[in-house]
């Protein structure tokens, strides 16, 4: 018998029969091992631990019109699923520059894409942020093609370390870069009541704005942090335990997911980022470049169809859309996440 033959270690058992813990999802987390398994979690409409289900492909692609040795921009990578439809109608000739600013996601999708034969010859990805949309441009030239799909990925969400989801214990933080910046436990020691108050309406319109701060305050003043998930989720409970029996659990779940909403946009300056990126965008398009953002919530979507309608009436874009295309009933179906998505676009003159 070799005793110097390594010893198999057995896989940490969980608890019933199907794991719940994000670590313990082993079959979700490896899809190019268990793909069937995958499979099915995406049949009951569920997105698997670890990735991310891309929005309204079929209508950006069928919009942007790709066509064979284009250039195009991808500004906010994520999981790549947008960015490999798109590569897969360049063809010969055609380069695909992408963008992301969270440094544990984006490598990931970088050794994914090149596994599936999108290396460096035709796919150019750097960690920045898409306001630097400008940058980019002025290594690559003007693009033909832009997409810009605004929604935190589900991989970042379900990940309980990075502090997206109220559902999931995790400390309170809501970085799309966790190496960068201040997270929103630390924001909310500091947070004066009226400031507080009006990033909640500001950025997430959540009708119970004051019932909420003052929830909030009254910890913070008294040196009480409020460092994780379930703590602010308890708070804002508490909070709103006036409101009618028959509807609390309802009315206080979709409060949580406002205020965790207007502190990630906070937190992430994403209003400031998205201003930036409206602004400097018609620049970096060529003549007849096409541009199609997702947008998840009224802020942003009030943003972009301000910008495009703005530049549509001074002549710099010749087509606007000219309402939000919203997912089909049938990919809801199968993506509930996909609900809130809003699509517009815009053509260069």
């Amino acid at each position: 018998m070799d005793d110097n033959k390594p010893q198999r270690v057995r896989r940490e058992r969980y608890k019933g029969t199907h794991p719940k813990n994000f670590k313990e999802k082993y079959k979700e987390l490896q899809p190019e091992v268990y793909s069937e398994d995958i499979e099915k979690v995406k049949q009951q409409g569920r997105t698997p631990a670890g990735m991310h289900r891309s929005i309204c492909v079929n209508e950006i692609m069928e919009f942007l019109s790709i066509k064979p040795g284009q250039k195009g921009l991808d500004a906010t990578l994520g999981y790549g699923g947008h960015s490999l439809e798109m590569l897969k109608l360049l063809g010969p000739g055609g380069h695909l520059y992408a963008v992301d600013i969270d440094p544990l996601e984006l490598p990931k999708t970088k050794e994914r894409l090149a596994a599936l034969g999108f290396g460096e010859e035709v796919l150019t990805i750097r960690k920045m942020n898409f306001s630097g949309i400008d940058l980019i441009a002025a290594e690559s030239g003007p693009f033909n093609f832009v997409l810009a799909d605004l929604g935190v990925s589900s991989m970042q969400i379900d990940n309980p370390e990075r502090g997206f989801s109220f559902k999931i214990a995790g400390p309170l933080d809501l970085r799309l870069n966790p190496k960068s910046g201040k997270p929103a436990s630390a924001l909310l020691k500091t947070i004066s009541r009226d400031k507080l108050q009006e990033l909640l309406i500001e950025n997430s319109d959540e009708p119970y704005a004051a019932q909420i701060t003052k929830a909030i305050i009254s910890r913070t003043e008294k040196g009480i942090a409020i460092d994780t998930t379930t703590h602010l989720k308890e708070i804002i409970k508490e909070a709103l335990f006036f409101l009618p029996a028959a509807t609390r659990d309802e009315l206080i779940k979709k409060s949580c997911q406002r205020c965790f909403q207007a502190l990630r946009i906070e937190v992430n300056n994403e209003f400031g980022v998205l201003d930036k990126f409206l602004e400097k965008l018609p620049s970096c398009l060529t003549e007849g470049g096409r541009v199609a953002i997702l947008s998840f919530h009224s802020g942003e979507d009030r943003r972009v169809k301000k910008s495009f309608q703005s530049l549509f009436r001074e002549g710099i874009y010749s087509k606007v859309s000219p309402e939000a295309i919203r997912p089909s009933a049938k990919e809801c179906n199968t993506n509930p996440r996909a609900k809130s998505a809003k699509l517009r676009w815009a053509v260069k003159k």
